[in-house]
């Protein structure tokens, strides 16, 4: 059974950083590809960062620069490293493989 556990979130002032992290089980996350989603209040999920099995990364425009997706094949764990953050980057933070997500790990980016 696939299950992706967040954690990470906290309350962060503008400007500061964060590094998210999903513990995936039930599969081997370098054989996959991954995703980092984003829901902020009131609004729909936005694709947030993608790596592929292969190591490939891309970001979305909103992040690019200021984000940057990792992985630890040994722990199995996938990470969103999160730098010189805006009150817009707050959300609740969803890794995402093949359609399934976690719970979810709160960010507020607030002073």
């Amino acid at each position: 059974e696939v299950q992706l556990v967040e954690s990470g979130g906290a309350l962060v002032q503008p400007g500061g950083s964060l590094r998210l992290s999903c513990a995936a089980s039930g599969f081997t996350i370098s054989n996959s590809a991954m995703y980092w989603v984003r829901q902020a209040p009131g609004k729909g999920l936005e694709w947030v960062s993608s790596i592929s099995s292969s190591g490939t990364t891309n970001y979305a425009d909103s992040v690019k620069g200021r984000c940057t997706i990792s992985r630890d094949d040994a722990k199995n764990t996938l990470y969103l490293h999160m730098k010189s953050m805006r009150p817009e980057d707050t959300a609740i933070y969803y890794c995402v493989k093949d359609g399934t997500r976690g719970q979810g790990t709160q960010v507020m980016v607030s002073s």
